[in-house]
This record gives structure tokens, C-alpha cells and sequence, in this order.
């Protein structure tokens, strides 16, 4: 049976609505004069490097969550303290937990659950990301045994170790498998070096980074993901 493997964050909701709403609390002061869609992929950028770090024993998750919004705020000129930081990421966490699927994406996961192994695979803490997967229902369509948090791995993507631990636990032949993320570092070029075919889920527009690896294919919306997905 052919696989799908769905990353979470940004991929099957639009994980910015939680941004703009948490910046709309607690930084009222400025969302008049900022862009924050532009702010909130500056804040994924940071997120994804300090991520990095952070797994790498250089960074607390404490430091993590401060610099990320720290650094992303004073690209723009804002200045924000620790414990507005901190205050900031409490909040977003509040909001991540009204989270939906996109309503395509549902409709996906209902066409697909009976015709293919599906399977999710997401960097991060595992309490964190395992909220977000509860707030989402993923289970319904999803086995919470093909449910896989970077954390729990013990691998992070886009390493090579994180996917070869999904290859041996579903047993996947590479050439039937497809993974599907927004993120071009640890969605595609992970699951490209790892051998597996990749869909860029790209609603955010992104330039396509220079270099030998490209995505199978890319979509730019949710709707877009559901006709390509759907007939594969």
C-alpha cells in the first residue's frame, strides 16, 4: 500500500491565524504598522534555526521560545523583553489549542484513510505537539501508532535518522512513499535525502531555495494539495 506522510505545523493548519491573534494581544501596540504575515515567516525562520540548536544541547526550549520572537521582532524594529517573550509564547500556546484542520484537508484525510497507510511525522516537544494533534482529532483518520514526534524519536528532522526510523516502524517501500510539509529544510530536503518522493506545501509563497533538491511537486494552497494529493 502506498504511504502519505503528513508533517503538522503550518501543513494541515494555517498556523498563522494563531500567530497574528497572539500578536494582536499582546503586541497591540504594532500590528498597525507591521506586516504579520512577513513576521510570522520571519518567526518560522528563527524558529526553525534555534529549533535546530536547541536539539543540539546549545539552546533550552526556555531560550528557544525567547529569542525566536526576540529575533523576528527586532528584524522590524521592535524591541521586546525576556518576560514579554515569555508572556508572548504562553499566549501562543493558548491560541495553538483552537487550532483547526483546513476543511480540504479533512476532506483529504477522508478520501484517503481507506486506500493508503498514512502517517504523521513533526519536530518538537512531545507535549507541545501531541496537544496540537489532540486539538486537530488526528487520530480519527490517523493511528496513533503512525503518530511520530521528533522528541520521542530521539531524531529531529531533517535528519536521515528521523525517516529510517518511519521506513523500519511502517515497513515502507521508499518509491510508494510521499511526505508532505511546508517547511523546504526539514520536509524536503530530509525526506528527499532519505530517498522518498516530496510535496512542498507552499501557501506561503516561498522562494524556492537554490540548490540540486527540489520537491516532486508543490502546491500552493489547500485546495491545490487536496486535487494532487487525492489522485495519487
Amino acid at each position: 500500500m502506498d504511504t502519505i506522510i503528513f508533517d503538522v505545523d503550518d501543513t494541515l493548519y494555517d498556523q498563522v491565524l494563531s500567530f497574528k491573534r497572539t500578536c494582536e494581544r499582546m503586541l497591540p501596540e504594532y500590528i498597525t504598522n507591521i506586516d504579520l504575515d512577513k513576521l510570522y515567516i520571519t518567526s518560522r525562520k528563527y524558529s526553525d534555526e534555534l529549533f535546530d540548536k536547541q536539539v543540539a544541547g546549545e539552546l533550552t526550549v526556555r531560550e528557544m521560545h525567547i529569542r525566536r520572537i526576540k529575533d523576528a521582532c527586532a528584524e522590524y524594529g521592535i524591541e521586546i523583553s525576556d518576560q514579554k517573550a515569555i508572556e508572548f509564547q504562553e499566549a501562543y500556546v493558548e491560541e495553538q489549542q483552537k487550532i483547526t484542520l483546513f476543511d480540504e484537508v479533512v476532506e483529504l484525510l477522508e478520501t484517503l484513510q481507506h486506500t493508503k497507510q498514512l502517517a504523521v511525522l513533526t519536530n518538537g516537544s512531545h507535549g507541545h505537539q501531541a496537544m496540537k494533534i489532540k486539538q486537530l482529532n488526528l487520530s480519527k483518520w490517523i493511528p496513533e501508532e503512525n503518530i511520530f514526534i521528533s522528541e520521542s524519536l530521539g531524531y529531529a528532522k531533517p535528519t536521515k535518522e528521523a525517516f529510517q526510523i518511519l521506513e523500519k516502524k511502517l515497513n515502507l517501500d521508499k518509491e510508494k512513499t510521499v511526505y508532505i510539509g511546508d517547511s523546504f529544510a526539514n520536509d524536503i530536503i530530509g525526506a528527499k535525502n532519505a530517498g522518498w518522493k516530496a510535496i512542498w506545501m507552499n501557501h506561503r509563497n516561498r522562494k524556492m531555495p537554490e540548490g540540486n533538491i527540489k520537491p516532486d511537486k508543490v502546491v500552493y494552497s489547500a485546495s491545490e494539495l487536496f486535487e494532487t494529493v487525492s489522485k495519487l
